[in-house]
């Protein structure tokens, strides 16, 4: 049972005291592998996939039966700036699309087995615009990580983190570029599709708000407070209970990695128990994987959001458990190991 979030102090306590991986599982899991009836890493990063999992499940030959996967929408402030190709409103019209079955995400669930959860934060009330003040309140941003960290099912075996709100890639975008620094342009991508004047001014926008809340950011839940979006803090929060609850996580694209930085920008080590999904074509997306030190699963140019290269990667996620749980050793199968 998860304690419920209180304040930011609170959190930011219970993110330095994360469990680690089962050690001794992760041990086991790696002798087994070894014991395989296929040349040593001949199933190439699936056999390292397969015993990160194991480590945080703490099974030898673990099985993947409960993925969730949790799309959380918000509304940003920002985007009366002008900074998306599409109005907020489309924000709720997706959301009912989702509840509906209707859009891309259903699809690819379904396929992968997930247990799928839609939820909006608030859309009516959007953040306020982080060009002009703080996008969130202290409360509004406690709000948003407890709506993420109490969605995560502690009986699912594997979670992804989804979002949906217009305006989302810029505050991402101003999100990175506070804590990693460079050019407000290096982070700042078409999103919805914006034109080439549409993609300067929205990094003229993200630079401006970083300006402003600079010198008020220390780390990734400053950032957030000055610059994130519901949606994006909610993420955290489900991100950070999956660690408390031993659930391994697979990442998504730019929005969600943006989260997830904000969380290794608070406790070393935050990030261990996630792997990166994809590279999307959102143009940013490669520089915070590496920020991070994730290195995606799959490279499909996609840039969705909605969790949907994340989910889509439960599939490799899956191929790699089974051969390691499933295949037989060179004992049991009566072949001379070399």
């Amino acid at each position: 049972m998860l304690p419920e979030l209180k304040s930011l102090e609170q959190f930011r306590s219970l993110l330095a005291a994360m469990p680690g991986v089962d050690q001794a599982a992760e041990l086991a899991a790696a002798q087994h592998n070894g014991k395989l009836t296929k040349p040593p890493g001949a199933l190439g990063r699936l056999e390292d996939l397969a015993i990160w999992y194991a480590s945080w499940r703490g099974n030898p030959q673990p099985e993947l039966s409960a993925p969730q996967v949790i799309i959380f929408a918000g509304n940003h402030g920002v985007s009366r700036q002008g900074v998306s190709a599409f109005p907020s409103e489309v924000t709720a019209q997706m959301v009912l699309n989702f509840e509906h079955g209707g859009a891309a995400i259903n699809q690819l669930a379904r396929l992968a087995g997930a247990n799928l959860d839609v939820i909006p934060l608030d859309l009516e009330h959007p953040t306020q615009d982080f060009t002009k003040t703080e996008a969130l309140s202290e409360s509004d941003l406690i709000a948003a990580l407890q709506t993420g960290w109490a969605a995560v099912d502690p009986a699912s075996d594997l979670l992804v983190v989804g979002e949906m709100g217009i305006g989302n890639t810029t505050s991402a975008s101003a999100l990175v570029h506070a804590l990693f620094g460079g050019e407000a342009i290096a982070w700042t991508g078409r999103g919805t599709g914006v034109d080439n004047e549409g993609l300067a001014h929205k990094a003229e926008i993200v630079k401006q708000g970083v300006a402003l809340h600079r010198p008020h950011i220390k780390d990734g839940l400053d950032a957030l407070l000055c610059l994130g979006g519901r949606e994006i803090s909610a993420m955290v929060g489900a991100i950070a209970a999956a660690r408390l609850l031993s659930i391994p996580v697979i990442l998504d694209g730019f929005i969600c990695c943006a989260a997830a930085a904000c969380l290794s920008k608070v406790a070393d080590g935050a990030l261990d128990h996630t792997v990166a999904g994809h590279q999307s074509a959102e143009v940013a997306h490669q520089m915070v994987l590496q920020k991070i030190g994730k290195v995606p699963l799959l490279s499909l140019d996609m840039r969705l959001g909605e969790g949907s290269g994340a989910t889509l990667a439960i599939q490799l996620l899956r191929g790699a458990i089974v051969c390691h749980s499933g295949m037989a050793t060179f004992a049991e199968a009566g072949v001379s190991d070399a």
